[in-house]
């Protein structure tokens, strides 16, 4: 094998990795926000399980908004991919996938208790609302992850 043909073996990998990681912390959110969706009555007494796992997914959730800006976005503005498919299809959805995250941020700001006193007053619209931008988060990056992936 030729050393081109190494090193883009070993970019392929290295993007597969990326995109697992990316998938695996994906779902970590998903099962979280079920979890958090589907507590009983979760917001007239929140017991400190319930706190725990809100702040739970409350770090789960902005890891997951992060990895992506940082490990696939940063590299695309950086130029160090050069497939153009890859290029054209972040340029097309990365501002939804960038206001999807000011929610998630926002989410964050409001209920990750770590600094400051819980008001769940809104929490199910804001559960609701973030549900929505994580669909339309996760199909975006269904788009970035096909043009990555694809061969």
């Amino acid at each position: 094998m030729s050393l081109a043909g190494t090193q883009a073996g070993e970019r392929r990998t290295g993007t597969q990795d990326i995109v697992d990681k990316l998938l695996a912390e994906r779902q970590e959110v998903l099962v979280l926000f079920c979890r958090l969706a589907g507590l009983q009555n979760p917001y007239d007494k929140v017991g400190q399980s319930s706190k725990d796992l809100l702040q739970e997914f409350c770090q789960v959730l902005v890891d997951y908004s992060a990895f992506s800006h940082f490990e696939i976005y940063q590299r695309i503005v950086a130029g160090e991919e050069r497939r153009a498919q890859v290029i054209q299809t972040a340029e097309e959805v990365y501002s939804r996938i960038a206001e999807a995250s000011e929610v998630a941020v926002a989410f964050n700001d409001k209920y990750d208790a770590a600094d400051h006193l819980l008001n769940l007053d809104h929490l199910s619209q804001d559960l609701s609302l973030l549900g929505e931008e994580l669909a339309m988060r996760i199909e975006m990056e269904d788009r970035i992850i096909a043009a990555l992936t694809a061969r």
